[in-house]
């Protein structure tokens, strides 16, 4: 097939998913469910009868997809909101993970009959929260930002643990010896947390200081750092995905340049990333083996959301003061999507006995729980009492792009042989609705008076509306050229 003929079916595919975006989410269902969809329909058994069922090519496709959304939701998430929850995640996403798994697995054993190999596989697969489901939900919900926080960083965090368990159940055929898995998942955890936070440290230092020539290339050079914290975690046998979030948690926090064009760029990619992951993961999906595999999915489903997440969750959290009420809402917002079904794949690439059922399964969870958590979640709110006018109490003081304001922000440098130095700030004689925001001067930046001088060197931050924008800039360049007597179109002001 010829490239033009590729990149206008990969447009298409894209748009559709966008359009998925809006339906699903004026549904209030999560978009993986339309992205897999989609991947259902253009599949094998779809009209257009596209054939994928490379598992090593989707399985190092679908973790470059997850570093990347990893990434953004670091990068997009408050570390303000998230601190005071950090323990408490950090305890839901091991502890609580450990048990998670072995109530799982010996369910899996007894209701299923599975052995105890892909039983504890399907449950450790089955244990981390997904990061673009929670983020895609949760942040329309208004929750108590503790419980928020705590959601939103466990299932930043809990991808790392589970990633170790499940490359080493499948690539050993006995019983790991559990103090050496256990001394493995501490190494990996603290070294890929020390990774992250040096690279984001250092990397946030260096962005503050070096004057980049275009504003475009701050949002990746903030990127390129949390992915590469990622590489530079995997060549010291740590946790690239613990690293890469935390990476990015700092550099979304720190005080950089363009952090909204930041921001803007990292959930641009994260929304691709997205589309492309559970596109892929519903053509890897074969539509005619799902059901026969929907009664132990359903058993292991409801295992683990009545009876494996509350446990796990009540265990973990005792002594961080948690309400019952939030307690039980993080139970049922344990969402799944992408990562589990990502880490399915591992097995099947290690060669594991059973590994096509075991990504059945896990396939059918997802869909179907996804399916009954997703809508249900702000009933869930209310039932547990959570629902509260927080968020809207709170003032959003995070910089906000001028394009939604209607509004356009002008930065004007004024050269050393301008006739605006020593013009002050109402002579300038802006029309209304522009206005002369900020001054920055020999390296410091004060709010103006009327009657500030301006002089040569400085630079002005001018906020304007869309309608005077083009009128704000021939004022300032008349001025430029003729003074504070300039006429409002001097030399054209152009």
């Amino acid at each position: 097939m010829h490239l033009d003929i590729w990149l206008l079916l990969g447009a298409t595919l894209v748009l559709s998913a966008i359009i998925a975006v809006r339906l699903s989410h004026k549904a209030g269902l999560p978009t993986l469910l339309a992205y897999m969809g989609l991947g259902l329909l253009i599949g094998e058994s779809g009209p257009l009868h596209i054939r994928f069922d490379n598992a090593e090519l989707a399985e190092t496709l679908g973790l470059a997809a997850l570093v990347l959304i990893l990434a953004e939701g670091g990068i997009t998430t408050s570390w303000r909101r998230v601190r005071p929850s950090v323990p408490a995640a950090l305890s839901v996403s091991t502890l609580g993970t450990l048990i998670s798994i072995v109530v799982v697995a010996l369910a899996a054993m007894w209701l299923v009959g599975m052995e105890w190999r892909p039983a504890f596989l399907l449950a450790a697969v089955l244990a981390p929260t997904d990061a673009a489901a929670v983020f895609s939900v949760l942040r329309r919900l208004p929750l108590p930002s503790r419980l928020t926080g705590l959601l939103e960083a466990e299932s930043g965090f809990n991808d790392a643990p589970v990633v170790i368990i499940v490359v080493t159940l499948s690539a050993h055929t006995g019983v790991p010896n559990l103090a050496e898995l256990l001394g493995v998942i501490v190494y990996e955890l603290v070294a890929g947390g020390i990774v992250g936070v040096a690279i984001g440290w250092l990397g946030a230092q260096a962005l503050r200081r070096v004057a980049l020539p275009a504003s475009g290339l701050y949002p990746i050079a903030v990127l390129s750092l949390s992915i590469g914290s990622y590489g530079a975690a995997s060549l010291m046998h740590a946790s690239g995905f613990l690293a890469v979030y935390v990476s990015a948690l700092v550099l979304g926090n720190a005080r950089l340049p363009h952090r909204p064009a930041t921001r803007g760029f990292a959930e641009g990619v994260g929304w691709l990333a997205q589309i492309g992951l559970f596109v892929m993961l519903g053509l890897l999906a074969d539509p005619g083996d799902l059901p026969g595999h929907i009664l132990p999915a359903l058993t292991i489903g409801f295992i683990l959301l009545l009876v494996a997440r509350p446990l796990s969750v009540v265990l973990s959290t005792m002594g961080f003061g948690l309400s019952w009420g939030e307690k039980i809402f993080a139970s049922w917002a344990g969402l799944r999507g992408a990562v589990p079904i990502v880490l399915a794949t591992i097995p099947m690439v290690a060669d594991v006995e059973h590994a096509d059922r075991l990504f059945a399964i896990v396939f059918n969870i997802v869909v179907v729980f996804t399916l009954l958590q997703g809508p249900t979640l702000p009933l869930a709110s209310r039932l547990c009492r959570l629902t509260s006018d927080e968020q809207t109490r709170e003032l959003d003081v995070e910089a906000a792009p001028l394009e939604e304001l209607h509004a356009d922000l002008l930065e004007v440098r004024i050269p050393v042989d301008s006739m605006m130095s020593g013009v002050e700030i109402f002579e300038l004689r802006l029309p209304p609705g522009a206005s002369i925001t900020l001054v920055v001067r020999d390296g410091a930046s004060f709010v103006p008076e009327p009657t500030t001088p301006l002089q040569a060197g400085d630079t002005l931050l001018v906020v304007t509306t869309a309608e005077v924008r083009e009128a704000t800039e021939r004022r300032l360049r008349a001025v430029s050229r003729k003074g504070r007597l300039a006429g409002w179109f001097g030399e054209k002001g152009n």
